[in-house]
């Protein structure tokens, strides 16, 4: 067995997570990168990415235009400010730049188009989880079966490569718990959130106005998970869904993020369980940094065992020696996570070897060369 600990932790389920990286060491990586926005992410308080409502509508297009042009010396949509830190998408950035991984953008459902490359998969912005009449339930249908012929287009294209599924939205761990809520998982307590300290009370109060207004409260029975996405979910969980379902019968799928691909990974129990649709669970695992694994705000690991037999990796990417304040914050918890950063990071050690020393001078000088502009 090949050993990772270093650089990458298997916290859940450890033979099938030694066992996905072992097997996928040599395959080099696709990146895709679903892009989604839900009101939810404009009530006060909820997200701490974006200081303001007014900048969270706009984090996504953002963080795009970043992934996608790298440092620029102008942008249609600069990097909101946080109220602490600097974006995730500075990780990712760093990775996918060094090691020239391919990167596949897809709206899912935005406010406005990306100024950059994308696939428009002719979804909707999602509103207010709170309303329980999120999406239109056709809505979400069209964007599952997008999700199904893009996870085995890529697989099939690639056949020597593993899929990287990663996501932006605002507001989205908000919509996870909405969703491992409504699929009948403990999740109370169990989520994260980019706060430092999450604000669970907020979310549930929220989560729980959502599901009542669906009329799926108190829950009694299963919830066909079509009818939960479209009344409290987001645009992105169902295509994440359909992707990981198809591409898994192909190669391996690393679910880039916690809370959120969580839910995902739960979404795709049920899909299958209460559909003709097949996946092999074992090419799929959630991988993410250990600011999320081991956020001691949130349960991530007990949320993970909660939903089922999913490997949990975490990269053990650590910026205590960062001469960036704005990299050392997030050892207090801030930001934590976003645009696939910690599956980004699992990438660079399992299939080139980065150390973690490499990986975060990769990170500092796009950051040195981000303030020198």
């Amino acid at each position: 067995m090949i050993n990772f600990q270093k650089s990458i932790k298997v916290y859940t389920e450890l033979k099938l997570g030694n066992t996905w990286l072992e097997k996928y060491q040599n395959y080099s990586p696709i990146f895709s990168c679903i892009l989604g926005f839900t009101a939810t992410g404009l009530i006060p308080g909820i997200s701490a990415a974006g200081a303001t409502p007014e900048d969270r509508k706009y984090t996504a297009l953002a963080d795009a235009e970043f992934l996608i042009k790298g440092i620029q010396s102008h942008y249609q949509y600069p990097l909101p400010p946080l109220i602490n830190g600097v974006s995730p998408v500075f990780i990712t950035r760093a990775v996918v730049e060094s090691c020239q991984i391919p990167i596949y953008l897809f709206n899912g459902g935005l406010l406005v188009n990306p100024n950059v490359p994308h696939i428009n998969l002719g979804g909707l912005a999602a509103n207010c989880l709170t309303t329980g009449k999120a999406l239109p339930l056709a809505t979400v249908y069209h964007l599952f079966q997008q999700g199904l012929e893009w996870g085995e287009k890529l697989a099939k294209q690639n056949p020597k490569s593993y899929l990287i599924i990663s996501e932006c939205v605002v507001g989205g761990t908000t919509t996870a718990l909405a969703i491992l809520t409504g699929l009948g998982i403990n999740a109370t307590g169990k989520v994260n959130s980019s706060h430092p300290q999450c604000n669970h009370q907020q979310k549930e109060l929220i989560v729980e106005k959502g599901l009542i207004n669906a009329e799926f409260y108190p829950i009694l029975s299963p919830i066909d998970p079509f009818k939960l996405v479209a009344a409290v979910g987001d645009p992105m969980q169902i295509i994440a869904a359909g992707m990981a379902i198809t591409a898994s019968r192909y190669t391996g799928v690393l679910l880039a993020g916690g809370t959120q691909m969580l839910a995902v990974y739960g979404l795709i129990q049920a899909i299958i369980n209460s559909t003709q649709e097949t996946a092999n669970l074992e090419n799929i695992v959630v991988g993410t940094t250990r600011w999320v694994a081991e956020d001691l705000t949130g349960d991530t690991i007990s949320l993970a065992e909660s939903i089922g037999p999913v490997s949990l990796l975490g990269t053990q990417l650590n910026f205590t020696t960062s001469s960036y304040a704005q990299l050392r914050i997030y050892e207090q918890g801030y930001v934590k996570e976003g645009v696939g950063a910690g599956g980004c990071a699992i990438a660079a050690h399992l299939s080139y070897n980065w150390s973690q020393e490499k990986l975060l001078s990769a990170i500092e000088n796009l950051l040195t060369m981000n303030y020198k502009l």
